[in-house]
């Protein structure tokens, strides 16, 4: 399937009488990272939730290649190729690596395996199949998550904070897993993180959003020079 970029345009939601998201409008290309960067409160995490469809959109516009999703259920936009690698992991403790990451397999065919490719670039997961979730290091689970979001065969990744809480090994691990599936070239990134130099080392492009407003954009390769991280720091 070709692959598909995602358009937002003229977003807004609201918390009760509060406005969070302003008028937002950005495009997540197929095929390169799109990192978006903010501080604590700024409205990332309630984006997410509204391109999930979590939440619905006050106005505006959420497209996916030729699909309007402004209106979409979550479990449709599961099935259009979103899927999100949320923060804080959310496994399933109880259950088994391999049962987490066939949990991913919901939406798939009847049949369908986990894609070899989750542990080409994850080989812990193979060694752990039979380990419960929540035995795993909180690094080991951070792998296991975006596994399991690419048991769906996914044409826009999601992650929000990926790095959070997690060992600089296993940061490394990520980045380079990251940069292998953009590097394909058949699937859209969209990483929400506030480590600088991990969002960094990955952007394609950038975004910065403070009280609910996009105020920066740009190519990832300028970040330094268009004073991103002070951005952050204020």
């Amino acid at each position: 399937m070709a692959a598909e970029s995602l358009v937002v345009a003229g977003l807004n939601q609201y918390y009760g009488g509060s406005h969070i998201l302003r008028e937002l409008a950005f495009e997540v290309p197929a095929g390169k990272v799109t990192t978006l960067l903010g501080r604590n409160g700024v409205g990332k995490t309630t984006l997410l939730r509204t391109l999930m469809g979590l939440v619905p959109a006050r106005t505006g516009e959420v497209r996916f290649g030729s699909a309007n999703l402004t209106r979409a259920l979550p479990e449709d936009r599961a099935r259009a190729g979103l899927a999100l690698v949320p923060q804080g992991r959310e496994i399933f403790g109880r259950l088994s690596v391999a049962e987490n990451l066939e949990m991913g397999l919901a939406g798939r065919p009847r049949g369908e395996r986990v894609p070899e490719r989750v542990f080409e670039l994850f080989p812990v997961l193979r060694q752990m199949l039979g380990r419960r979730g929540g035995d795993l290091s909180g690094g080991q689970q951070q792998q296991l998550a975006i596994g399991r979001a690419l048991a769906m065969r996914p044409r826009l990744l999601i992650l929000d904070e990926p790095t959070e809480g997690i060992q600089p090994s296993i940061i490394k691990d990520i980045e380079r897993a990251i940069r292998a599936l953009a590097g394909s070239g058949d699937m859209a990134s969209l990483l929400v993180e506030q480590y600088y130099d991990f969002a960094r080392s990955l952007a394609d492009q950038y975004l910065v959003m403070e009280r609910g407003e996009i105020i920066a954009r740009g190519a990832g390769a300028d970040m330094d020079r268009d004073g991103v991280r002070q951005l952050l720091a204020v």
